[in-house]
């Protein structure tokens, strides 16, 4: 610990940048976290209430019901559908899928390229903490410093290093983690589409057969 606090005094203009990107990466992943718990839905008790209302209701107020939640299916993707259920299966499947490809994946997406950035930035600027640091002891020892006073001199500037990889493996971790979750949840976006739309295919109403007297009328 004794090491350390020597290395934050005496290479401060390293030390203290590289523990500010760690605080605003904590920061970033705990956002990210918030949105990512805000984003689900239980499908499994939300379709049956969703089936319901449009049996009940109609598409209308189906779409009411969803635009009142908060998840990223049931308010982005599922009022894209309905919205445009007047105009056939086929324009709420291509409506849905535009939603998916242009609105929630690019939402769940938002943060990580810049967790990323902070994960690369870190250890760069770690390890050039240490070259740096490392080209002024071996000038001093040059000049006929004493080694074992620089030996010291060596351990603190690979204290950069290591707090440039203490910051970005966490971050990388965290980014391979978030990017496997929008994978899957892409899938059940697709997967609660196709649902919707069976929905939809199941209580269209057939179309009403001819009279005999329409039949007739439309003989003579």
């Amino acid at each position: 610990m004794e090491a350390f606090r020597n290395f934050v005094v005496q290479d401060g203009y390293f030390a203290i940048p590289m523990l500010g990107m760690s605080v605003v990466a904590v920061f970033l992943v705990f956002w990210r976290l918030l949105l990512n718990f805000n984003a689900g839905t239980n499908l499994d008790a939300f379709l049956p209430a969703v089936q319901e209302k449009i049996q009940k209701e109609g598409a209308d107020a189906a779409l009411k019901y969803c635009d009142s939640e908060s998840g990223l299916i049931p308010r982005r993707l599922f009022t894209a559908g309905l919205e445009t259920s007047k105009q056939g299966v086929a324009a709420m499947r291509r409506a849905m899928a535009t939603v998916i490809e242009l609105e929630i994946v690019p939402d769940l997406n938002f943060l990580l390229p810049s967790i990323l950035a902070i994960a690369k930035i870190a250890t760069m600027v770690g390890l050039l903490g240490t070259v740096i640091s490392m080209i002024g002891t071996f000038s001093q020892l040059s000049k006929g410093g004493d080694m074992t006073a620089q030996s010291q001199s060596i351990g603190l500037a690979l204290f950069a290093t290591a707090l440039g990889l203490v910051t970005a493996i966490p971050l990388v971790f965290a980014h391979v983690l978030f990017k496997t979750w929008i994978g899957n949840f892409e899938i059940k976006a697709k997967s609660a589409a196709h649902k919707l739309l069976l929905i939809m295919q199941s209580i269209k109403p057939a179309p009403a057969a001819k009279s005999k007297g329409d039949a007739a009328t439309s003989k003579a």
